[in-house]
């Protein structure tokens, strides 16, 4: 069924399932508790996933994250899963998750955000949902992008979708109805993207912790070309243990604990903006210094060293967030005329580009040597990944190209740059927050790295946990980390 938004007042879940099993305090546990008790037989998939379909009806009119909720489909598939014969190997047996809106599940139409969209549903999953679900995963519903995943504030015609910590702010984008399902409890997990920023950014306002892989790790195969090779397939969790789980399922490997280096890391810290003029936000700031301060408490070293992002590293992210969104357009058959206006001209001067011929792969190849460089004598890179608390939740849709692409910049410089190197980079929640709203940090390594991030976001965590999930949503009120 078609989800709307709207609002209302929100609601935990209460009373027991057919089977007997108390719902209360199976909404909002983390991903790989829920897979063992229903790899155990403890619990049953189809009544977590009852649980959980019950928890998003409550809180969904306040929060406008799914464009779809697939109830039946869900109960059917988490049936599926109980009868599964190898359900005690499924490393997320039960487990609800979403799906963003710009990857194919069987069955359901791919919009990409927009309403000029062609109503053909997929006739067989994308690799990463063939992945989750073979892992035992269950898809709840789809959630809401901006049009062709473009900007990061998640809204369209009719509805915006909100951050759970603050209503009147977005939940970022273009992975935001993702992120917000995560925050509010809605699915411990849920799978996005990211072609600029589009699974950090949201996982930075809405204080979730997520990893774009890099290149080739994971399959992207995102629109047309993956916006020519930046665009990362990931997922957005509220513990580390979940994304270490979810990224190994995406990655077809084994989900196993992330290895501990052989000795302290060497940790480079920058605040600088790759953007003139935009200045980090004093909450910003306090969140990489209290991560600085206990990482050098656990032993490692952190120096000051500033990576040079190039004009023309700059120069070749933008020509190919123009051209994807063109080259997206013409893939999906979509009415140009049907676009709304900030997309129409995006999509416009996308096409200029590539008849131009401005994206150029050499540009991408020169910057990843220079960062290759960069981590000859540092293991991981430490920076801010916004410059303050998310967009207004507001129809940005109606606004036009100029005043959408200025506020994206202002607000996110810190994070488009590793897509075009192709390199690994993981946010995580840390400091004490912007006047009730999360902050965060980026940590981004050399190729290859995932492992190696993985781990340090484990041993912050341990050192500084987060809370999990925004408190007005908030299924039990926890509060925490792996534990929490």
């Amino acid at each position: 069924m078609d989800a709307s938004a709207g609002s209302g007042p929100a609601a935990a879940p209460t009373g027991a399932g057919p089977g007997g099993v108390v719902l209360d305090g199976v909404v909002g546990l983390p991903a790989t508790e829920l897979a063992a008790r229903v790899r155990a037989g403890e619990l049953s998939a189809v009544d977590v996933v009852r649980a959980h379909l019950r928890h998003l009806a409550a809180v969904e009119a306040r929060l406008g994250a799914f464009r779809v909720v697939r109830t039946e489909a869900a109960l059917t598939e988490a049936a599926a899963v109980d009868a599964h014969p190898d359900r005690a190997r499924l490393p997320l047996a039960g487990v609800p998750i979403a799906v963003k809106d710009n990857v194919a599940v069987a069955g359901e139409v791919v919009t990409d955000g927009s309403s000029a969209h062609r109503p053909v549903p997929a006739t067989a999953d994308h690799p990463v949902v063939a992945r989750l679900r073979a892992a035992g995963a269950v898809v709840v519903g789809i959630t809401r992008v901006p049009e062709l995943c473009l900007y990061c504030a998640t809204d369209g015609a009719g509805t915006v979708t909100r951050n759970p910590w603050d209503t009147a702010r977005s939940a970022a984008g273009s992975s935001g109805g993702s992120a917000a399902a995560v925050a509010a409890g809605v699915v411990p997990l849920a799978q996005g993207n990211d072609g600029m920023g589009s699974l950090r950014l949201p996982a930075a306002a809405c204080g979730l912790v997520t990893l774009k892989p890099g290149s080739g790790v994971v399959p992207a195969q995102i629109g047309a070309d993956s916006w020519s090779g930046m665009a990362e397939n990931g997922v957005l969790a509220t513990t580390v243990a979940d994304l270490a789980v979810g990224f190994a399922v995406l990655a077809g490997t084994e989900p196993v604990p992330p290895a501990a280096p052989v000795g302290p890391l060497r940790i480079a810290v920058s605040t600088r903006s790759p953007v003139p003029g935009v200045r980090l936000d004093a909450a910003g700031r306090t969140a990489v210094d209290v991560v600085v301060a206990e990482l050098r408490a656990a032993g490692h070293v952190v120096v000051e060293k500033e990576p040079l992002i190039t004009p023309a590293a700059a120069f070749g992210t933008v020509t190919r967030w123009l051209a994807g969104a063109d080259a997206d357009a013409e893939a999906l058959g979509l009415d140009r005329g049907a676009l709304e206006p900030r997309s129409r001209t995006h999509a416009r001067l996308g096409r200029w580009v590539r008849r131009a011929g401005l994206v150029r792969p050499r540009t991408a190849a020169a910057f990843r040597a220079r960062m290759a460089d960069f981590f000859a004598d540092v293991d991981v890179l430490l920076s801010p990944v916004v410059s303050g608390p998310p967009l207004p939740a507001r129809p940005w849709h109606e606004r036009g190209f100029l005043a959408n692409i200025t506020a994206n910049a202002r607000w996110a410089p810190w994070t488009s740059a590793w897509n075009v190197a192709g390199l690994p980079a993981l946010v995580l929640p840390a400091g004490p927050g912007r006047d009730g709203l999360p902050s965060s940090v980026q940590f981004v390594g050399p190729a290859g790295a995932e492992t190696r991030l993985l781990w340090l976001a484990g041993e912050l965590e341990g050192r500084l946990p987060w809370r999990r999930h925004a408190p007005v949503f908030d299924p039990a009120g926890r509060v925490g980390g792996p534990a929490g």
